[in-house]
């Protein structure tokens, strides 16, 4: 069954602004949320429903995407030497915080460990060509944030604990009332983690973490493509106060090559020959992304762009045994600078060839004579 549009889902125009589509969506999340309907698959639907249109136009980039190609542009799928840089993103957690209450606490204890997830990173690493055909052990080093050692990681000096916030009481949220809803958000004092260091660590400042330089060993697959995104779980930063350490991503870019181009597991480059070797053939030598060499017969008549492949001869299938090819494409070379003894040879040549040692030129102006006489 087709999908509905996004637009018509939510209720509102195309022209809707960012403050309009989120209204929308909370009205129908209040309706239809599953924790308001136990056990009705409809309206447990018509929620994900609302919450896949949500996803999609709450995002500048996404929303411009499906204006312009709809629903296609989401299919099939739709990550010097390194650069470090953090990541950032979002969820619907702000819509749920704002309008919902935490229907017996449970999105309480999720909200709470999500505060405390340390950040997600981002490492930009380039290799070779040749590095990406054989794989590659590397140290890499980054600033990021670690437990810190003199508190343990729970941001108080040694020998002290963290107290209830007494803003929230401990539960890390504060309720309000707005009409007819009941609006439950984070704690503006303590963050949502219910509690306050009142006896802050002197070496991380009540943090429970500290920033520091740190480096890692890490393998790169053979036949990673320029683009390849490697997520390394919990090498990211420390979480903050018990919380789980975020991910370190690794982001590979594979360098351009000066003799081969890369197609997916597929290698090209041309190799240059003269007319003679093209027109009497000739057997080449060719090198191979693995440091070899190989052997191509060139046979006589041979011409300019003429393909041949090498099976296997390729880069590796990430995690599988199997190669693909190389294909070498025959560039025939015309002579620039000619000798007077050439320049007589070649007359000679003109002299005494016919039109069957050039069917090509021969079909062309055949073509040419029938098309001056229509």
């Amino acid at each position: 069954m087709a999908k509905r549009d996004y637009y018509d889902v939510l209720g509102v125009n195309k022209n809707a602004s960012a403050a309009e589509i989120k209204s929308a969506y909370r009205k129908l999340a209040v309706k239809y949320h599953p924790d308001k309907n136990p056990g009705d698959k409809k309206a447990e639907d018509k929620f994900k429903e609302a919450s896949e249109a949500y996803g999609i136009l709450s995002d500048t980039e996404k929303k411009q995407n499906y204006d312009n190609f709809g629903h296609a542009a989401f299919e099939n799928g739709g990550g010097g030497r390194g650069g470090f840089s953090g990541f950032s993103g979002a969820d619907f957690s702000d819509i749920f915080e704002d309008f919902f209450s935490d229907f017996g606490g449970s999105g309480r204890s999720r909200k709470r460990s999500s505060n405390n997830r340390g950040s997600d990173l981002r490492y930009d690493l380039s290799i070779s060509l040749e590095e990406a055909y054989t794989g590659k052990k590397q140290n890499i080093q980054f600033s990021t944030s670690e437990i810190c050692n003199t508190c343990k990681g729970n941001g108080s000096k040694p020998g002290y604990s963290a107290d209830r916030c007494t803003y929230c009481g401990g539960n890390g949220r504060v309720r309000s009332n707005q009409g007819f809803f009941t609006v439950q958000q984070t704690c503006p004092q303590c963050s949502g983690s219910g509690e306050e260091i009142t006896n802050p660590c002197k070496d991380c400042n009540g943090q429970g973490n500290r920033q520091t330089s740190k480096k890692i060993s890490v393998t790169i697959p053979k036949g990673v493509d320029d683009g390849t995104r490697i997520r390394l779980a919990g090498k990211g930063e420390a979480g903050t106060r018990g919380g789980v350490s975020g991910d370190l991503y690794l982001f590979i870019n594979v360098e351009a090559h000066d003799l081969f181009k890369r197609s997916d597991v597929n290698l090209f480059f041309e190799f240059p020959i003269s007319i003679t070797d093209a027109a009497l053939g000739t057997t080449i030598e060719i090198p191979t992304i693995d440091g070899g060499k190989a052997k191509i017969k060139i046979p006589d008549g041979t011409q300019n762009g003429k393909q041949f492949r090498l099976k296997g001869k390729g880069m590796p299938f990430m995690r599988r045994g199997d190669y693909g090819d190389l294909y070498v494409q025959i560039k025939t070379e015309v002579p620039i600078y000619l000798n007077k003894e050439q320049k007589e040879l070649l007359k000679k040549f003109k002299e005494i060839e016919n039109e069957k040692s050039n069917p090509s030129i021969k079909k062309f102006f055949q073509k040419a004579k029938n098309f001056w006489k229509s």
